[in-house]
């Protein structure tokens, strides 16, 4: 079983330059959606189902974006991405009602590859610092292992947190992808032993 379909992606060799990208833009400042909450927790979906503890999910070395995003109250009013291979797009006036008006966003694709939740694709985006480094850090480790390794681009993580003290709102969690290993695009998925599930949990919005 292929880990990610290879139909129409450009070469694996062409993601260094890429990924690496993604450190200047960001340093200074079908899918389900999943994200960390204020409390550290991983979750998905709108009734925020928990993330299940050590699960493993693969990321699409591929999916990396970004782009502009505009909120409004607790909604998306508009959203311009493009792969980090091209450049940032041009936006006009922000949407009516979107009082940050544009923010610069980053994501990725990711697939879950061991537990309940086997096989499903989710997506990741984020317009905090904090998650922003936390995926420029898995980009340039990618690149990284693409010039070292190029038949394996493939990262296999463990969604965790890290935290910082900040001097305002006191602890701080932000994502954190661990890297566990490293597989190929159309190789076959690792084998993880079952386990006894745990409950889970639904959370309420961050």
């Amino acid at each position: 079983m292929s880990t990610f379909a290879l139909a129409n992606l450009p070469s694996v060799t062409t993601l260094s330059t890429a990924l690496r990208s993604l450190s200047k833009e960001v340093a200074p400042v079908g899918f389900v959606l999943v994200k960390m909450d204020k409390a550290g927790y991983w979750s998905y979906g709108s009734d925020a189902t928990e993330v299940e503890d050590d699960s493993k999910w693969a990321i699409n070395p591929f999916s990396f974006v970004h782009g502009y995003i505009a909120w409004g109250v607790a909604e998306i009013l508009g959203e311009k991405m493009v792969s980090v291979s091209e450049p940032l797009p041009e936006t006009d006036a922000p949407p009516a009602g979107a009082a940050l008006g544009w923010q610069v966003q980053i994501g990725l694709s990711l697939k879950c590859i061991s537990g309940e939740d086997k096989g499903m694709e989710a997506r990741f985006s984020t317009t905090s610092i904090g998650g922003k480094r936390a995926v420029q850090a898995l980009a340039v480790l990618i690149a990284e292992q693409v010039d070292k390794e190029p038949s394996k681009p493939v990262p296999i993580v463990l969604l965790e947190r890290d935290h910082y003290q900040h001097k305002s709102y006191g602890k701080t969690f932000v994502p954190l992808f661990k890297v566990v290993e490293w597989v190929s695009m159309d190789g076959e998925e690792p084998v993880v032993e079952p386990e006894a599930a745990p409950a889970r949990r639904r959370r309420g919005a961050a």
